[in-house]
């Protein structure tokens, strides 16, 4: 491990210069990855809280010239100081390093810097300052010895980029802060361009994104986070109710190469999309007769109406994304016929599987026991699969548990029971589903879970449970519920649905294919460049992950078509410096929790319509209405605009 000779962030100062090995500390609050790719350690690092250095050979006057000529590429310049400031700081340190400073600019550039910090309006500018401001404390006889002998600096290698709490946390890394000032700006047309350079999806993702951006949103710090969820699916749903002409990327020169996609769910279609884009000829090998996978048949229309996910896949089959629907892999067709035909394939195939619950009974095909998976898919075809039963029981705590509950009421069931073997506080669905689902009138019974299938004859009619309590965090980090001997107890239902979870089906993967496969059957895959251990074929999504949310999956799939262009053109399959630096940026961690954010707070976001509980429990009306224009400008107003730029010196 590579020492720190000096670490100061968030406070933390650490100078081992001059100091014996017993002396030497190792920073708490900066943790910089020791390299940036395999074999390309990072000497020293320059951020939006401070620096690091860890090689005495890099000049951290030359490093500050790097870092404020990234800042000034980044400056908005609406804040006339931060514009001018960061311009003249930059120009002043090329000229220290040209060898041509003078003492007097140092004190210039402090002043410079916490003027810029001072009225800065956004992060950009109000943390840009920080780092140049500690070397000048702290490096000050490096800086004053480049401008005493007048000696030129030799540039160093450095890799800069700017990022935002949000932007970071995004599976795709969309441009947040710039499409959501755009929608400030009244530009809805430009913000959606923004986003559809990182996704095709806009108004799917816009309405079931788990939107991780909301939870590293610095304004929730004040008072909430800003609504970036909601304001996606404003520019995309304003497309359509103005009836605009969908601005997409022109495709380039259609190129000889084909690629072959198999699952035409958020991964797969990404991916198509993408490369499309690019020219390549793609077809989509579809299992089910719509496109959507998961989206389409596990997610109600209450959530997510069917027009909304069909519209974004028309617009993505109008850049010559062929779909062939009713094909299974391994069935209809083999895989080793499609390494054949293809020059380069992509596995997205989701899980689709329902996990097991383990408990007596489950597999003695009763009527009445139906897998969620199994039960959306039904209701999604719009006909329900076991009209008799009235009374519903749902094990499990995810969004496909909350799905096959509020669904049930909808398709007219009477008593609706949700069973989940910890407390409300652990379960991994959204909240908002949470919540609605309790306004409904779903009645959750926490920390039991389920021993038994009680059947007379040939149907369901309960379950045994038994009481848990909650012991030690597992690998989740939530505590584990443990059984409570002698606490048996019944619940009476018609209708018994496991929702603990999902599994891959692999199966159309022979050994003889040469693609790994691992113990919990998903595709083995380098985790940057998304390639398999087979050439030419790549893979993200759920099978690669295991079950995971529909952001990261479309992420996946955008971030592969990148790497699959690469391999396609005869060049190294190797991440871009844009998700190198991301990596970098997460590995240090971007959002704050405990940052006392300044400013005047207590403008909380703005509430959409909703259908009231009593109208929509019976109705796959789309719940949530969404905003009206003049709300997403209030709304879009109330971003802090968090960039900040981070940069490593390799």
């Amino acid at each position: 491990m590579a020492e720190v000779i000096f670490s100061y962030w968030a406070g933390e100062l650490v100078d081992n210069r001059g100091k014996g090995p017993e002396e030497r500390k190792e920073p708490e609050k900066l943790r910089v990855p020791e390299e940036y790719r395999p074999g390309v350690p990072i000497k020293a690092f320059m951020g939006w809280d401070g620096l690091c250095v860890r090689d005495p050979a890099v000049s951290v006057v030359d490093m500050c010239r790097a870092y404020m000529e990234a800042v000034q590429k980044e400056s908005c310049g609406k804040c006339f100081p931060c514009r001018v400031g960061t311009k003249v700081i930059a120009e002043t340190l090329d000229r220290i390093c040209q060898g041509e400073g003078r003492v007097e600019d140092l004190s210039l550039m402090e002043g410079l810097a916490q003027a810029i910090r001072k009225s800065a309006k956004c992060n950009l500018g109000q943390t840009a300052p920080v780092p140049l401001l500690v070397a000048l404390e702290h490096f000050r006889d490096e800086f004053m010895e480049v401008i005493t002998k007048k000696k030129a600096v030799p540039k160093g290698t450095y890799k800069a980029k700017a990022t935002a709490p949000c932007l970071n946390a995004c599976p795709s890394h969309l441009n947040i802060p710039t499409y959501i000032e755009c929608i400030k700006e009244g530009d809805f047309t430009k913000s959606l361009q923004v986003i559809r350079e990182g996704t095709c999806l806009p108004g799917t993702l816009g309405r079931v994104c788990v939107r991780p951006c909301e939870f590293n949103c610095r304004r929730m710090l004040l008072d909430e986070a800003v609504g970036i969820k909601a304001l996606k699916r404003f520019v995309a749903d304003y497309e359509i109710w103005k009836k605009k002409k969908p601005l997409l990327p022109a495709p380039e020169e259609k190129k000889d190469k084909k690629v072959g996609v198999i699952g035409a769910g958020p991964a797969g279609l990404s991916c198509a999309y993408y490369l499309a884009a690019k020219g390549y000829r793609v077809t989509i090998y579809e299992r089910l007769d719509e496109p959507g996978g998961m989206a389409a048949v596990g997610i109600p229309d209450y959530r997510l109406p069917r027009h909304i996910l069909r519209r974004e896949v028309d617009l993505i089959t109008s850049l010559g994304v062929e779909i062939r629907y009713n094909v299974e892999i391994g069935k209809d067709v083999k895989f080793s016929e499609l390494l054949e035909e293809f020059d380069a394939l992509f596995i997205g195939v989701g899980a689709q599987d329902s996990t097991p619950m383990r408990v007596e009974g489950e597999e003695k095909g009763y009527k009445g026991f139906i897998p969620g998976i199994k039960y959306l898919f039904a209701i999604n075809k719009g006909y329900d699969p076991y009209p008799e039963g009235k009374r519903v029981a749902v094990v499990g705590g995810g969004n496909v548990a909350m799905d096959c509950v509020r669904t049930s009421f909808r398709i007219g069931k009477e008593e609706v029971n949700l069973l989940y073997r910890r407390t409300r506080k652990e379960m991994p669905a959204d909240d908002v589903e949470i919540q609605e689902a309790e306004e409904e009138g779903v009645n959750f019974t926490f920390l039991c879970a389920p021993t038994r299938v009680i059947a007379e004859g040939d149907r369901v009619v309960g379950v045994e449970l038994q009481r848990m309590e909650l012991g030690e965090p597992d690998s989740s980090g939530r505590r584990r519920p443990v059984p409570i001997p002698g606490s048996e107890f019944v619940v009476e239902t018609d209708i018994l649905i496991p929702a603990i979870g999902q599994r891959v089906d692999l199966s159309f993967i022979e050994e003889k294919d040469g693609v790994e496969k691992s113990r919990r059957s998903t595709v083995v895959v380098d985790e940057d460049t998304f390639q398999t251990s087979r050439k030419g074929v790549f893979s993200a999504g759920d099978c690669v992950t295991g079950p995971d949310v529909l952001v990261r999956a479309a992420g996946g799939g955008r971030l592969a078509a990148e790497m699959i262009d690469l391999f396609l053109r005869g060049e190294e399959v190797a991440p871009s410096d844009d998700h190198l630096m991301e990596k970098v940026f997460s590995a240090i961690g971007v959002f704050d929790p405990e940052e006392r954010v300044t400013g005047v707070g207590g403008r909380m976001r703005e509430k959409m319509e909703v259908l009231p509980p009593e109208v929509r429990k019976r109705s796959f009306d789309e719940v949530e209405k969404g905003y009206r224009a003049d709300q997403a400008v209030r709304e879009a107003s109330r971003c802090l605009r968090c960039y900040r730029v981070g940069l490593v010196a390799l």
